[in-house]
């Protein structure tokens, strides 16, 4: 719902930012890298993610849009909760969690609070796929233009194309072409489909 929030800092804790922006200041959770980021300054854009649940919304911050996708991509394992994704955020940066997932490195994840032998496993095997395309030379990435990606995708299954070929042909023309627009990638897609 909110995919940034840009304004004054008024509070600033190792765990929870108040940001003032026209006039409303935002209670947002942070990780302790945030924290980090966010230390000595007086204005910030910290990217958001909301979180609905029956008794609270809760608005998560972050300092870069590779740690949300971080953040969001945890959240996606069963058993990964938001409080044990911050508290992974927290304890680790996001290169240190992305290399250990991508290097099956059990020990690094256990070594989080919270974050037992099957959890640790099961966000590897979860998040394998996803992290190897998004962790290069150690770095992680998000794509330039994911919404280009997603609509290519979209069209693409619902033409009854498989999602796995489908991400295959369109991650390949992207990385040769990247700011190539909807309507050429999905007819260049549908080439090699």
């Amino acid at each position: 719902m909110y995919e940034y929030i840009s304004g004054e800092i008024t509070e600033l804790s190792p765990t929870l930012a108040v940001i003032e922006a026209a006039g409303v200041g935002y209670a947002i959770h942070i990780s302790l890298s945030t924290y980090s980021s966010l230390s000595g300054k007086k204005q910030t854009r910290i990217y958001t993610h909301l979180i609905v649940r029956e008794d609270a919304h809760l608005l998560f911050g972050f300092a870069t849009i590779q740690e949300r996708e971080l953040f969001r991509n945890l959240l996606s394992v069963n058993g990964v909760g938001a409080a044990t994704a911050m508290m992974m955020l927290s304890s680790l940066s996001p290169d240190e969690i992305a290399s250990a997932i991508a290097s099956d490195n059990v020990n690094l994840l256990k070594s989080v609070k919270g974050i037992g032998l099957k959890t640790a496993q099961r966000i590897i095997i979860e998040l394998k796929d996803k992290i190897a395309k998004t962790v290069i030379a150690g770095q992680i990435l998000v794509p330039s233009d994911n919404t280009v990606q997603n609509e290519a995708l979209s069209a693409l299954v619902m033409l009854g194309f498989a999602r796995k070929d489908a991400e295959k042909a369109v991650s390949g023309i992207l990385k040769e072409q990247p700011g190539i627009s909807v309507e050429i990638l999905i007819k260049n897609a549908l080439k090699r489909l």
